[in-house]
């Protein structure tokens, strides 16, 4: 199989972080109240034939059962490239064997010419350990060769399967939407509703849609992830081609949706805390905890935001980047910090308020 050398570029990188959340919820906001498609959809059919036909999800898909016919195929590849590598392991052995032995020819050699004592059978030994490395060169080499013979008739096999089915997949939708019918009535796409905004409370509806909207932007990032580690799969096992940027973006992506998203989770009161007496106090009870654990609550926030900021300027004023070979920008991921802490300060704030309104109520 043929490697694969692609790195993703740092400015893709972060042009996918903006553009991917963004286009997600257009698309979502634009069929929001609208029936939804069909249950087979043909367009979908050929994003699943081009991203996982190798095992066959776009027969699976148009409920196809000759779609297993890619499976034994696919589970083939993955089998013969472990053997490939191994064998590669066994192949590399024997050169290193094959270099020694000629390196000990060359001094036995040495020896020799000098007229010294034991050079003789030294000689004849390094030459018996280079002729063993010669045949065991030859015999992982043709290994090598059976099982990257095997993987490429496997993937041609596949190839073929997939050309054919390019051109089928007209055919088995229609199939597939006799066999099921029209499953648009009486489904509607349904979208997460935003905040409502308080008139009698401006600041309050402000922090909330902010948050909201923050909140729905970095969770579509999970969508970047699912495709990322899809290619990290595919690469590693399958091109035995491991990236280099993968997992490193992934878990700074993660590292900063989890900072970003803490005013999210708090305007939804989903943040883990301990409750089993808070859940038996009544309204204003509950409160009056909240008022008095706020104070701790700002000390974490406020300390998050200054030494959030410290970390992010001195990472921007030498432009740091990562140590791995990658070498993404690492000022960017620290403004998550202060920009995550401000964000959640807002949320609290309002929060507060909230609280101290609900003690200066009686009927509350």
């Amino acid at each position: 199989m043929p490697n694969l050398n692609f790195v993703l570029p740092h400015w893709l990188y972060w042009l996918g972080l903006l553009a991917v959340p963004l286009l997600a919820m257009a698309v979502i906001r634009r069929g929001a109240g609208k029936p939804a498609q069909p249950v087979a959809s043909l367009s979908i059919a050929y994003f699943l034939w081009l991203t996982g036909g190798f095992i066959g999800l776009h027969r699976f898909y148009l409920k196809s059962m000759l779609g297993l016919i890619y499976i034994p195929l696919f589970i083939a590849i993955l089998l013969c490239n472990v053997e490939a590598r191994e064998t590669r392991n066994d192949l590399s052995r024997a050169n290193n064997e094959l270099t020694t032995a000629e390196f000990l020819e060359e001094r036995a050699q040495k020896r020799l010419d000098e007229g010294r004592d034991g050079a003789a059978a030294q000689l004849d030994k390094a030459r018996e350990r280079g002729a063993a490395a010669v045949v065991a060169q030859a015999q992982a080499q043709s290994a090598l060769d059976g099982w990257i013979f095997r993987v490429r008739a496997a993937a041609l096999a596949i190839l073929a399967l997939m050309l054919l089915d390019a051109a089928l997949l007209p055919k088995l939708y229609r199939r597939c939407r006799q066999l099921e019918g029209d499953g648009s009535q009486n489904r509607h796409v349904e979208v997460p509703c935003d905040p409502e905004f308080d008139p009698d409370a401006p600041v309050r509806g402000l922090v909330d849609r902010i948050n909201d909207f923050t909140g729905n932007f970095v969770a579509y990032w999970s969508v970047i992830a699912v495709i990322v580690y899809y290619y990290e799969v595919l690469a590693r096992y399958v091109f035995n081609s491991p990236t280099n940027w993968a997992h490193e973006s992934m878990f700074l992506m993660f590292g900063m949706q989890y900072l970003l998203a803490g005013g999210f989770v708090l305007s939804r009161d989903g943040h883990v805390r301990v409750d089993v007496i808070y859940t038996r106090f009544s309204r204003r009870g509950k409160a009056l905890v909240d008022v008095f654990t706020s104070l701790f609550f700002f000390i974490f926030a406020s300390t998050l935001a200054w030494t959030g900021w410290v970390f992010f300027m001195d990472s921007f004023s030498v432009r740091e980047v990562s140590f791995t070979e990658w070498g993404i920008q690492y000022w960017p991921v620290k403004f998550a910090l202060p920009l995550g802490a401000a964000l959640l300060l807002l949320q609290g704030l309002v929060r507060l308020l909230d609280d101290i309104a609900t003690l200066a109520k009686r009927e509350a």
